[in-house]
């Protein structure tokens, strides 16, 4: 489980292309320590183990179901990834509940800076836009993010200057591709109103 808290931006340093999956190798001495093989690692917002350590890289290999269903597939060396290590079970909990669980993958509408913010539109299909409630928490290339407006396929958030500074938001564009992950606590009450919904 994650909080959506970025705690660095990495690098991607190589990508391997092999069969049914992609080994992807990312510099991030800033989290390295303690980090083991095995541990989970939430990178732009997708759930990876880490599958070895080559200082200051990490590697984590990607199957091709999450390459198909994540911006994951478009990294290339250069890119750079929002990290962020796995909750420890004693530390604050700030942000929200992010699984890691990629939900859908939107784009970049509109970016417009308003003073020193800067509020961001995504375009994100019908299906995940019907997830999301003004106020409620969305997860945004691994950052957690309040949403401002809720339309038909899409929505819009505020970045304020830490978030644009710390993480990857304040370099997308219009067209670029974002993973999304709804509130995990909204898909559960949307899912059991619509049970009781069928059961009359």
């Amino acid at each position: 489980m994650f909080t959506g808290i970025v705690e660095t931006v990495g690098q991607v340093a190589v990508v391997e292309h092999h069969a049914e999956l992609a080994r992807i190798g990312i510099e991030a001495p800033a989290i390295l320590a303690g980090v083991r093989v095995g541990d989970s690692i939430a990178v732009n917002g997708a759930c990876l183990t880490v599958t070895h350590i080559d200082p200051p890289q990490l590697a984590f290999d990607a199957v091709r179901e999450t390459l198909d269903r994540t911006a994951l597939g478009a990294l290339e060396p250069g890119s750079r990834v929002n990290l962020e290590r796995a909750l420890r079970a004693d530390a604050r909990f700030d942000g929200h509940i992010v699984q890691g669980h990629v939900d859908a993958t939107g784009r970049v509408r509109t970016l417009e800076r308003q003073g020193t913010d800067v509020r961001l539109v995504v375009e994100a299909g019908e299906a995940f836009a019907a997830e999301l409630v003004p106020k409620g928490s969305v997860t945004l290339d691994g950052v957690s993010l309040s949403v401002v407006h809720v339309d038909a396929d899409g929505f819009d958030v505020v970045l304020i200057p830490h978030t644009l500074k710390e993480t990857t938001l304040g370099e997308r564009g219009p067209g670029d591709p974002v993973n999304l992950e709804a509130d995990v606590l909204g898909k559960y009450v949307k899912r059991h109103l619509e049970r009781l919904r069928a059961d009359g």
